[in-house]
């Protein structure tokens, strides 16, 4: 499917995204496209219009707008983590609704929002479902820090699931040295145990990132794999 893309600015504090869109038709699903730790990059730019190009409006807010310097190399752990430590997750929740509403006022998107993000955006993205009741469905990738809190002043992901009334496709990998295996393992249990519509799914043998071409840790088969459940996904829940 041909696609269009440009670069918009949401809000009144003017977040830059990314947009990619079906060139014709319509109305489309809704998706918001979480960036990893390094930000909004080629990459991200890249898997939204992949999104686009399977008949989805989707849109990837830079998170670290607020931040100079806001893109880093994936070498750069510092720099990601630095950039990381400025969010706290109020704000994201509310730039993330931010990236929702500006999807609504398309004419072209009908209201039927999905979430899908990669590594930091993975738990941004099921946090979002868990806080924004417009969200219908969440694609979470290898999201740390879903069932432990990462800072002392807030709460895990994972504390509000009872707000969750979007279905989950979440994806991990077995050799994931961020994410531990026991946290998997937690984040399955309080899914199910909260009754929640949830499927983890866990590549043993992939690593963090195996989703991203641009990184060492990129699985082939597993990505595209990975892709095409998450679109099938969408399409059962997002229509």
């Amino acid at each position: 499917m041909e696609i269009v893309s440009q670069e918009v600015s949401v809000g009144s504090e003017k977040m830059p995204c990314h947009l990619a869109r079906p060139a014709a038709g319509g109305p489309y699903p809704g998706l918001v496209v979480v960036m990893e730790a390094f930000g909004l990059n080629d990459h991200i730019r890249s898997i939204t219009g992949r999104f686009a190009a399977e008949g989805f409006v989707a849109i990837a807010p830079n998170l670290y707008f607020r931040q100079p310097n806001n893109v880093v190399a994936y070498n750069d752990l510092p720099g990601a983590f630095r950039l990381m430590g400025s969010l706290n997750d109020d704000q994201v929740v509310a730039d993330m609704t931010g990236a929702i509403n500006y999807l609504k006022a398309i004419k072209e998107v009908k209201p039927a929002f999905g979430t899908v993000g990669f590594c930091m955006g993975g738990r941004i993205s099921f946090l979002t479902a868990c806080r924004n009741a417009d969200v219908k469905a969440s694609a979470p990738f290898y999201g740390g820090g879903m069932v432990t809190s990462r800072q002392p002043s807030e709460k895990p992901p994972i504390a509000y699931v009872e707000g969750l009334k979007a279905p989950v496709l979440a994806f991990f990998g077995g050799k994931d040295a961020f994410i531990p295996l026991t946290e998997v393992d937690k984040f399955r249990d309080a899914l199910k145990n909260s009754g929640k519509t949830a499927d983890v799914v866990l590549y043993a043998d992939a690593d963090h990132g195996f989703m991203c071409d641009d990184r060492p840790s990129h699985h082939p088969q597993h990505a595209k794999e990975a892709f095409a459940k998450t679109i099938a996904f969408f399409k059962q829940n997002l229509g």
